[in-house]
């Protein structure tokens, strides 16, 4: 299975998300991406898991799931094949 991100290192300070994405250091304010995650303690925001695709992550003790795409800000786009009639 082809890893659509390397997501590593992940840990908040205060309000802050931070983990490495591709070797690159990243942070993000919770506050502003999951009322779940400003809402959760300590316990509940490190016990996560990083999907094997790299695709998301995954807060199981409040439900929660981010797409690794969505921070970065990329958008995809259906495909659709053009039909000739």
């Amino acid at each position: 299975m082809k890893k659509s991100h390397n997501v590593r290192n992940l840990r908040f300070e205060g309000s802050q998300l931070i983990m490495e994405i591709d070797s690159e250091l990243r942070k993000y304010d919770i506050n502003n991406i999951s009322d779940r995650l400003s809402d959760a303690s300590d316990m509940e925001k490190m016990t996560y898991e990083i999907s094997p695709s790299g695709y998301g992550i995954h807060w199981p003790l409040i439900d929660e799931d981010i797409s690794v795409d969505g921070l970065l800000g990329i958008v995809h786009q259906p495909e659709f094949e053009r039909i000739i009639a």
